[in-house]
């Protein structure tokens, strides 16, 4: 039976590597892909405008790879639930395929969909590619439950192997018998639309530094593949957060949006390490796709992941709500240089440094202003090109030291990490001009220079630039005493509480020990 065919493009926005696209393309006659505005997942409440330049940068340059195909994307506004009755009636739809995705939002949407489907006669095929395993596989293994740590999901995964390779793109030959019904009528009313048709104003949008599209993630891999010895000698904890230009690969949003297969990621590394001495998880660049996994695979195993309350591994903090630091934290008014920098450029770019992540959510939460884990996810989901949902979730518990990550005493200062790697303060004259003046001694810490000197550099610190929303040397030690207080009331079945030998001083961790001890953490 030739099948007429709806491909429906989600995440993963691309032809590579796309198991669920080709096995559309089988016993195919007509071929509908189809890219749906979801106002439950597409919406300017929660997408921040950079983060729709991508999108929109993504579904042009699919619709283009599309074209080449003699095929083109269908983009169709509303809840998938309301547009597919109508899809398959209209097109005479007799086969739905698309990729799993293990969002609880998108089971459940798919779950209604794949009924939906078989009311009308629809065959339903979904294919497992935006993750390297089969993530309920991997909680199979571990005998039904979730992995909570690092090395015990590397050791599930030695077992199970190494990740299933990637499959090429399909080529005109594939696409040969299959034909997309395509008419001026129908480019008109499926379109890409632009960001100004959705409500945006683009005055204030930057330069795109990360354009969206597979192209764009394919040429960025080849030119990380080439550079041969940094790809074997990576290592995350040893880059840098407040670097001019990125110190790491930044492919994190083309693998977040599907637009490079983290497979194809994965075995391009590999062939990359074949016979040289190279970098091992967890702070190689295939440990990060394996910390991609295991925040995955936490998210699936752990109801209300995303959440403190019903969560059963999380640590349950009272956080203060206060929506003036808040919003402080947010907008780049904390009074802290380096926070301010970081929080401008997350705004302006839609990337920051992981260890920049670290820094101004160690800050928000457990570190200075003791404001919920959960207000910065939202923040960071908005912002970030690469905000994922599992990933989000599971690094704020982490860094807020409530999930995965215990050592709640090691806390990141707001002034000296930030020079550790950047003396002079040119990353916060890069993204606060108004300090670019101050002298490097007071970069960090405008409110300690003399007045003559904030004067000089024609920025007075409570006037045009704000004083420091906390003392940190007084609030971190407090907010110590009070994690440790929620620590003492937790359940005996969540992961063990830090020790530390009385009467000890403890050495501030480095960089390196801070992301070191991801992999050692129970």
């Amino acid at each position: 039976m030739a099948h007429t065919c709806i491909h429906w493009f989600r995440k993963g926005l691309r032809l590579h590597d796309n198991p669920a696209l080709m096995a559309a393309l089988r016993d195919c006659k007509e071929l509908y892909p189809v890219f749906i505005l979801d106002p439950h997942l597409h919406n300017s409440s929660c997408v921040g405008i950079n983060r729709w330049r991508f999108l929109i940068g993504a579904l042009k340059d699919l619709d283009c790879s599309l074209r080449k195909l003699n095929s083109r994307l269908f983009v169709v506004r509303g809840r998938p639930q309301e547009v597919f009755p109508k899809l398959f009636q209209k097109w005479n739809v007799t086969k739905l395929t698309y990729e799993y995705d293990t969002e609880p939002y998108s089971l459940s949407r798919d779950k209604k969909v794949t009924e939906q489907a078989k009311e009308h006669g629809v065959e339903v095929i979904y294919k497992i590619s935006h993750t390297l395993y089969d993530i309920d596989r991997i909680i199979e293994e571990n005998n039904g439950k979730t992995p909570l740590t690092y090395n015990r999901l590397q050791a599930i995964v030695k077992d199970l192997g190494s990740p299933t390779r990637p499959i090429p793109a399909p080529t005109t030959e594939n696409m040969k018998d299959v034909k997309t019904p395509c008419s001026e009528k129908q480019e008109q009313k499926y379109g890409i639309p632009t960001l100004e048709e959705l409500g945006h104003d683009t005055t204030s949008l930057g330069e795109d530094l990360f354009p969206g599209g597979e192209q764009e993630a394919l040429r960025r891999l080849d030119e990380h593949m080439k550079r041969t010895g940094w790809v074997c000698s990576f290592e995350k904890p040893q880059t840098s957060p407040n670097s001019l230009s990125p110190s790491t690969t930044v492919l994190s949003p083309y693998v977040t949006f599907g637009c490079l297969s983290a497979r194809t990621f994965w075995w391009r590394l590999t062939d990359v390490y074949q016979g040289k001495k190279h970098s091992a998880p967890p702070v190689s660049l295939h440990g990060q796709l394996l910390w991609r996994e295991f925040f995955y695979t936490a998210s699936v195993g752990i109801p209300n992941f995303n959440k403190m309350e019903g969560n059963h591994v999380c640590t349950q903090v009272d956080w203060d709500t206060n929506p003036e630091y808040l919003a402080a934290w947010r907008e780049a008014r904390t009074g802290f240089p380096f926070i301010d920098a970081i929080m401008t450029q997350l705004r302006q770019e839609g990337w920051i440094h992981h260890l920049a992540r670290h820094a101004v959510a160690c800050f928000l939460t457990r570190g200075d202003l003791w404001i919920n884990w959960e207000e910065g996810q939202k923040v960071f989901e908005e912002l970030l090109l690469d905000g994922d949902w599992a990933l989000n979730a599971g690094n704020w518990q982490w860094l807020s030291a409530s999930t995965f990550f215990h050592q709640f005493f090691r806390v990141y200062s707001p002034v000296a990490f930030g020079k550790k790697t950047d003396k002079n303060g040119d990353y916060i004259k890069k993204y606060l001009p108004h300090l670019k003046k101050f002298p490097p001694q007071y970069i960090y810490e405008p409110w300690k220079a003399p007045r003559s000197i904030q004067k000089a550099a024609g920025c007075v610190v409570g006037k045009d630039y704000p004083r420091p929303i906390v003392e940190h040397e007084v609030i971190s030690k407090k907010n110590i005493q009070r994690m440790k207080m929620a620590y003492a009331k937790r359940s005996p079945d969540t992961a063990e509480s830090p020790s530390k030998k009385k009467g000890a001083k403890r050495k501030a961790p480095s960089v390196v020990d801070m992301l070191k001890k991801k992999s050692r953490t129970k």
